[in-house]
């Protein structure tokens, strides 16, 4: 704990410590060759942290056994089915030399790995069709197509590949002064506008958070974009709508609430907006008071900077999955048993956001932030193996919210948020819902 509490405070900034004192609650640990539990807890206080000091709060309290279960997915349906999270063929393959993992979630990426190995879309035939290929080709052929595969590395590979090299070199929050404007006090999130573009699962992960505690936050998505098995996890109490910024009049909108935004949430590639014409230096220019914050996949460095990635995919290839594998001496790749890197990166991601509107309160500064998940896995494997073998007690009807919360797919109930800082616990005005649903425009007046 202390490890991870030294290394996101230093992250996040020696000026404007939040000072506001943390207590932990809960037992246990997730089963992990790694510390996710720890992890877990950590980034959550973080954010916790960061919003009692806007509140002016002077402690936060964090169950590390709710922290545990809110890395994962926190609805429990009645009397429906969440769709499963996975295409029919994303998941490991063996290959000719070793492991490599497909993700084929969206369509696009899908058909970009059948391209890859000209074979049908069955899970017999690609796992025949892998066999042929040694996996660092294969995922090179993959990538190659607009797909997106990794191949299992070590630690040891990985601390030498100039991928894990750049990312290494990194730091776990990198920050940037984009301009200063006239400071104006700010005490709480109300009437704080959150423009989100963000997908699959770290940056939605940040704004659940952000709309939890009172902004105003409007996701954008482009035409065709869906996550269903995603949705009732990650839209929580947010507006969802849908713009096409290769079409002029959809630019203008998007134009237009960008100007009017406080923070812009961002994890496309780390091209992707430059390539719409959206650049950091047109968002400047744009609205040079709004906090941007970023996620990337691989790292804001190195040779792999555009590379479509993922949390189970920087698994693959920063040694995660080989280390599980060993440590239980498996036959194949053993993953952390939640999507950790996401879900500490998404409150990373939160902490960062809210420092800034506390910088930008105080000083006038405004602040840019960039994380990405293989930095945070990098911190993850920093901190060593998991020593404390107690075991996570499994879930029970105690740890679920009381109130039933009554999403379009039907009615569930949520795990027990895990954080209040001072008095305040999340409150969000909407319930979780499909995309492309919303008006693109802020509801909040300022």
């Amino acid at each position: 704990m202390m490890f991870f509490a030294t290394e996101i405070g230093h992250a996040l900034g020696d000026g404007f410590s939040p000072g506001v004192r943390v207590d932990e609650t809960g037992e246990g640990a997730l089963p992990s060759v790694f510390r996710v539990t720890d992890l877990a807890t950590t980034c959550f206080a973080a954010a916790g942290q960061e919003l009692a000091a806007l509140q002016g709060a002077a402690q936060v309290t964090v169950d590390r056994r709710l922290a545990s279960f809110w890395f994962d997915m926190t609805l429990r349906p009645s009397g429906w089915q969440l769709p499963s999270v996975w295409d029919d063929i994303a998941g490991d393959y063996a290959t000719a030399d070793g492991w490599i993992r497909l993700h084929t979630n969206a369509p696009h990426h899908r058909n970009a790995a059948l391209a890859a190995l000209d074979c049908e879309g069955t899970r017999d035939a690609v796992t025949k069709a892998v066999r042929g290929w040694n996996r660092t080709d294969l995922e090179t052929a993959v990538v190659a197509q607009g797909g997106c595969a990794a191949a299992m590395h070590d630690a040891a590979h990985w601390s030498a590949h100039p991928q894990g090299q750049a990312v290494s070199k990194e730091p776990l929050i990198a920050w940037t002064t984009r301009g200063r404007i006239a400071a104006t006090p700010c005490s709480d999130l109300s009437g704080l506008r959150v423009l989100d573009l963000t997908r699959i699962l770290a940056g939605p992960v940040a704004t659940r958070f952000l709309a939890g505690f009172g902004a105003d936050v409007l996701r954008i998505d482009p035409p065709g974009w869906s996550e269903p098995a995603a949705e009732p996890e990650v839209t929580l109490g947010k507006r969802c709508a849908g713009l096409d910024l290769r079409r002029n009049s959809d630019r203008a909108t998007f134009r237009d609430l960008l100007a009017q935004a406080d923070v812009l949430v961002h994890g496309y590639r780390a091209d992707a907006l430059e390539n719409l014409g959206f650049g950091a230096r047109e968002r400047n220019a744009v609205n040079p008071g709004c906090i941007d914050i970023s996620l990337n996949a691989y790292g804001w460095t190195g040779p792999w900077t555009n590379r479509r990635g993922f949390d189970s995919l920087v698994q693959m290839s920063s040694g995660i999955a080989a280390s599980g594998m060993m440590s239980a001496h498996a036959a194949q790749p053993v993953p952390l048993p939640v999507q950790a890197l996401d879900h500490a990166t998404g409150y990373l991601m939160a902490a960062a956001a809210l420092r800034g509107v506390r910088i930008r309160a105080a000083t006038g500064d405004v602040m840019s932030a960039k994380l990405s998940l293989a930095r945070t896995a990098h911190l993850l494997m920093q901190a060593g193996p998991q020593t404390d073998t107690a075991a996570l007690m499994p879930e029970t009807p105690a740890d679920q919210a009381p109130d039933t919360e009554n999403t379009i797919w039907g009615p569930a109930r949520r795990i027990k948020f895990p954080l209040t800082a001072g008095e305040a616990r999340p409150h969000w005005r909407y319930p979780a819902g499909p995309l492309h649903t919303a008006s693109a425009k802020w509801e909040l007046t300022q």
